[in-house]
């Protein structure tokens, strides 16, 4: 049984941690929030310490190490901005780190975090889980036994709505979170990138602090893109269901059917990392790149690369 402390308790995306660690037959010691509303963790793990300073955290971590009882893992599910701190903290301590999307928002970091893995010992591990989404392996599975010029022409559309609360939030601020793209797209380019091969070509037709669309192109696609978390931009069927989530992507005049198969991939991505198979710093990094120049970049005028749903918000 693995001992594992995490970072981020209250989060969205802490449950599947939470669950991740329980089903994999593992331990929870300790963990850590500023925001004290965990009650999900009675659920998994009543008698974990809980703490919402990091000062007391650590604290707790090191008393630990010196009574030999070191923590196996840290699960880091905190704000962007904070993950490499987190990440060096752990790797100082000799402690695996399993980090939630995107790893680092800067690509300079990825390579400041090599250097601490050489030095320490310890090893980054990230949830990248849509690559291990069945309808995405299949995909793959597809692309690879295509003809070796065939190109694929994709359109990857993802819609998230959210409320008011967002924008005031960290995720709303892009030094925080890397703005819409890094949050709530930066595993969408990497799924591109582990299904299509390497990226050579990136430009940006439109980002605000709700929408971002643009174009890819990889060795075996051409991309057109949109992402939203403005509830305006929604399918009408999509707002009449009263589903405030659309995810579609299309290749040639195929959709690809993934809406589902979620639940587990976390626990998955867990069950990977313990056997030694996780996703390391290395793979991270083409897609930390994309969503920096997405970042960074001036828009172009999109022409013939326009993703269909552009329009909409242009007009």
């Amino acid at each position: 049984m693995k001992k594992f402390g995490l970072i981020g308790a209250s989060g969205y995306i802490a449950p599947r941690h939470l669950k991740a660690i329980k089903d994999t037959g593992n331990e929870l010691v300790v963990a850590m929030d500023i925001n004290d509303s965990v009650g999900i963790m009675d659920s998994h793990f009543p008698e974990a310490e809980f703490f919402t300073e990091f000062e007391d955290f650590s604290a707790f971590v090191e008393d630990q190490q010196l009574k030999g009882e070191k923590l196996d893992y840290i699960a880091i599910c905190s704000p962007n901005y904070l993950h490499v701190a987190h990440m060096k903290y752990a790797l100082k301590n000799g402690i695996d780190v399993i980090c939630e999307k995107p790893l680092v928002l800067n690509s300079k970091d990825l390579s400041t975090l090599k250097q601490y893995e050489e030095l320490y010992g310890s090893r980054v591990n990230s949830i990248l889980q849509l690559r291990l989404h069945p309808s995405i392996i299949d995909l793959k599975n597809r692309v690879a036994e295509a003809p070796e010029n065939k190109v694929f022409d994709v359109d990857l559309t993802y819609m998230t709505s959210r409320g008011k609360w967002y924008l005031k939030s960290w995720k709303g601020f892009d030094h925080k979170s890397g703005g819409v793209a890094t949050n709530v797209g930066v595993h969408f380019y990497d799924m591109l990138h582990f299904v299509f091969g390497d990226l050579k070509y990136n430009e940006v037709h439109f980002k605000d602090e709700k929408t971002a669309s643009g174009y890819l192109e990889f060795e075996k696609a051409r991309v057109r893109w949109f992402l939203s978390i403005d509830a305006k931009n929604l399918p009408e069927n999509a707002i009449k269901g009263e589903k405030m989530t659309y995810r579609s992507i299309t290749i040639g005049d195929e959709e690809l059917e993934f809406s589902g198969g979620f639940t587990d991939l976390h626990t998955q991505s867990y069950q990977n990392v313990l056997s030694d198979n996780g996703y390391g710093i290395d793979e991270n990094r083409i897609a930390i790149e994309t969503v920096e120049h997405i970042r960074q970049s001036d828009t172009v005028v999109a022409g013939d690369k326009a993703h269909p749903l552009l329009y909409k918000v242009l007009s």
